[in-house]
């Protein structure tokens, strides 16, 4: 039997299921099309279960260091296994936690595959690829997600040559590791593995890790790896990979010539591409551009009545930008007038230690765009809390216009850079200065003073550094 319902949504992910929710409280009879896991790629083998990997990571460093502290063990190991499970487990919690909404919202999940037939309706598939009926939608939005690109000429078997989900789902730790792209999913799974003990080497083609960061940012992190003893070869590429019966041969070549690694494994960490292919798109005319969907300013694509939100329409490839995309797509849809999603304040965060976040433009951005800057920095090692909490290396880096004082961008390397980032994100949002930053009384102590001196420091005063 075809059911019919205003909505339909093609893809379970932060975009996807965010989109639904809101879809239903706005009086829209909805339904979510997902085969697979609710909760998508970032909830069940990305963003969550990453963060509990690295939370273990994290935690074992400081039970190293525990001397420090003053504390002392016996005998101090790990349990791989249980660090695998205990990521596994929090990721079926908040999967659950997704069905759950559902329920509360009156979405209806469909457990199936959807390809479309025309624009209003989808051919509903299962595992086996076994038709099990249809459902007609007024209005369909895609939020398929996307999957690891590879390296040309590089052959991910899922053995040896892994991605990202493989990486989280190893039966041990291995005893070395070559990454192949030092953005944030490689940077963060160099210092998961790292810390474990595996000898980790990133390779990154252009001059720095997280080469998205502003520069500062990036050489500071470099100097917190080195230190770690997390080898790095950057301007870089990999020009072979060969896989034999007990290690990995990977050829690396740089400005000094070539050399050929011998590994446990390697990690393909070059970013995501699309998943544009195998429901029915063509079918219907919706446009497509290399693994991209473009779409307007309310996630429209050339077809009326069907949308694309999240990773399937481009970078950001983030599941906040999904989400809000999927809210702005669903009102509009319900003839509400949303604000439009603004990309120049979008937060990027890298979860390794030291965390890494940032907001607006680089210094190098802002320059090229024309603008005179002012900069202020206030590191750490001059912060109260970050020494008495045992991490003061990094810094906050502020960007501001000279003219004005407009706050253009911040990068914050360090303790709780991925909840300070939300402070400099709110001062964007309502458009505030430098002076109205520093004049903000911040409780002392804690991280956050860091900001209001970072602020006071681009107008030459800054008190405690």
């Amino acid at each position: 039997m075809q059911k019919d319902y205003d909505v339909i949504v093609v893809g379970g992910g932060p975009g996807g299921y965010t989109a639904a929710i809101r879809a239903a409280q706005l009086g829209l009879k909805t339904a979510c099309v997902e085969a697979k896991r609710l909760g998508g790629v970032c909830l069940n083998w990305g963003c969550i279960p990453t963060k509990a990997l690295l939370r273990n990571a994290e935690l074992w460093w400081t039970l190293q260091h525990a001397g420090e502290f003053g504390i002392s063990f016996e005998k101090l190991e790990f349990d791989f296994n249980k660090i695998i499970q205990r990521s596994r487990d929090v990721a079926n919690r908040l999967s659950k936690g997704v069905s759950y909404l559902f329920k509360k919202n009156k979405v209806d999940h469909v457990e199936a595959y959807g390809t479309f037939t025309s624009a209003n309706t989808l051919e509903l598939l299962d595992t086996e690829g076994k038709k099990t009926g249809s459902i007609f939608g007024k209005h369909i939005i895609i939020a398929t997600g996307a999957h690891p690109r590879s390296v040309p000429g590089v052959i991910i078997d899922r053995k040896r040559v892994i991605t990202s989900t493989e990486a989280m789902t190893l039966d041990k730790v291995p005893e070395s590791m070559l990454i192949i792209g030092a953005g944030a999913i490689g940077v963060e799974f160099a210092y998961f593995y790292n810390a474990l003990g595996t000898k980790v080497t990133l390779v990154e083609m252009l001059p720095h890790v997280l080469p998205l960061e502003d520069e500062d940012v990036s050489k500071e992190l470099e100097r917190s790896f080195r230190k770690m003893k997390i080898g790095m070869r950057v301007e870089c590429k990999v020009t072979a990979v060969e896989t034999g019966e007990d290690d990995v041969r990977v050829t690396v070549e740089g400005k000094s010539g070539a050399e050929t690694l011998s590994v446990d494994l390697v990690l393909v960490a070059v970013g995501v591409e699309g998943n544009v292919n195998n429901f029915g798109l063509e079918k219907i005319g919706v446009k497509v551009e290399k693994d991209r969907i473009p779409v307007d300013a309310s996630y429209r694509t050339n077809v009326p009545g069907v949308y694309a939100i999240g990773d399937v329409i481009g970078p950001p490839w983030l599941a906040h930008v999904a989400s809000a995309e999927g809210i702005v797509c669903v009102e509009t849809i319900a003839g509400k007038d949303p604000a439009p999603v603004n990309y120049d304040n979008i937060p990027a965060c890298t979860y390794c230690q030291p965390q890494v976040a940032s907001v607006g433009m680089t210094e190098a951005a802002a320059k090229e765009a024309g603008h005179e800057v002012r900069v202020g920095k206030f590191p750490f090692t001059a912060s109260g809390k970050a020494i008495a909490f045992g991490h003061a290396t990094g810094f906050v880096k502020l960007v501001f216009d000279a003219k004005y004082g407009d706050l253009l961008g911040a990068h914050i390397i360090g303790p709780e850079a991925t909840e300070l980032i939300a402070e400099v994100g709110l001062a964007r949002t309502l458009e505030a200065t430098e002076q109205e930053i520093m004049k903000t009384v911040h409780a002392h102590p804690t991280l956050a003073e860091a900001i209001m001196e970072a602020a006071a420091d681009s107008l030459g005063e800054a008190i405690n550094f």
